[in-house]
């Protein structure tokens, strides 16, 4: 959890200041940064770097881009109270995983 924890402080980091250089650069949606975000929170630590490795080095004129949303194994545990508000995630299944989608209505910061 301190590790966790410890990662997610430096994309903090690294999205208000060194990102405000580059911002718009990113070929993909969410961008790499976010990308890694939502991974660190709702995936394993080992699953979260191997994802966002390959995500960073697909970040360049070589491929594609377009609409990439992270794959997690499984989702976290539901909130007491379902609406649209208390979801800060959508699960959307796809074979054995799910794609990780952003509501953003969500006002709260629990995965």
């Amino acid at each position: 959890m301190i590790i966790r924890r410890f990662f997610l402080k430096l994309l903090w980091l690294y999205r208000h200041s060194f990102s405000l250089v580059t911002r718009g650069s990113c070929r993909h949606y969410p961008s790499c940064s976010e990308y890694a975000l939502w991974q660190f929170e709702c995936n394993t630590l080992p699953r979260a770097f191997g994802s966002t490795f390959v995500r960073i080095l697909k970040c360049n004129q070589l491929f594609r881009g377009g609409i990439d949303y992270p794959m997690i194994g499984k989702p976290a545990l539901k909130p007491a109270e379902l609406s649209v508000n208390t979801i800060k995630y959508w699960f959307v299944p796809y074979q054995q995983n799910y794609f990780l989608i952003k509501n953003f209505k969500f006002k709260g910061s629990q995965c």
